[in-house]
């Protein structure tokens, strides 16, 4: 059985499932790709793991780099989740582009990440927003280029302030 839970962000609504245990996927609104992999049968339930996430995404939403990641436990292909796995190693209000991913996966092509980064289940928690085209095009994000735009700056007010 899997469970949700909304949350209302400033970029629109939240869809959040788990296992019970683990976040098991984190969506926008009408971003592509909404709720896949989530289990027909699922009810929406009050988690502590909820309460950690609604935590996290207070933080971050208010200008805050979170100091704690929310237990992840992404449903995928073990590519996909060497991908994702990459992608939690961004720092805050840094990006990389697809092709750098690629050259750490032992040169796998770019494309083939873009469509791993593109299937991440996790937004914004594992932070696929940081992940750019080549010549820093602000491309491919499931959740809208605007939004990808909105949450990169964000992230580069908070570390521009911090500095």
């Amino acid at each position: 059985m899997e469970y949700i839970h909304f949350y209302d962000s400033p970029l629109g609504g939240i869809l959040l499932a788990s296992d019970g245990e683990a976040l098991t996927g984190l969506w926008f609104e009408e971003q592509k790709y909404y709720a896949a992999g989530l289990d027909a049968k699922h009810e929406e339930k009050s988690l502590p793991l909820f309460a950690a996430c609604d935590r996290w995404l207070e933080l971050y939403f208010n200008g805050q780099c979170p100091d704690f990641t929310p237990a992840l436990a992404p449903k995928g292909t073990d590519f996909q989740k060497r991908v994702w796995a990459l992608l939690l190693t961004i720092p805050y209000g840094e990006t990389v582009r697809y092709g750098e991913l690629a050259a750490r996966l032992g040169g796998t092509s770019a494309r083939a990440v873009g469509g791993a980064v593109g299937r991440n289940p996790v937004s914004l928690i594992i932070p696929c927003h940081r992940v750019l085209g080549a010549g820093g095009s602000l491309t491919g994000y499931a959740g809208g280029v605007e939004r990808k735009r909105r949450l990169l700056e964000l992230e580069q007010r908070v570390t521009r302030k911090n500095t």
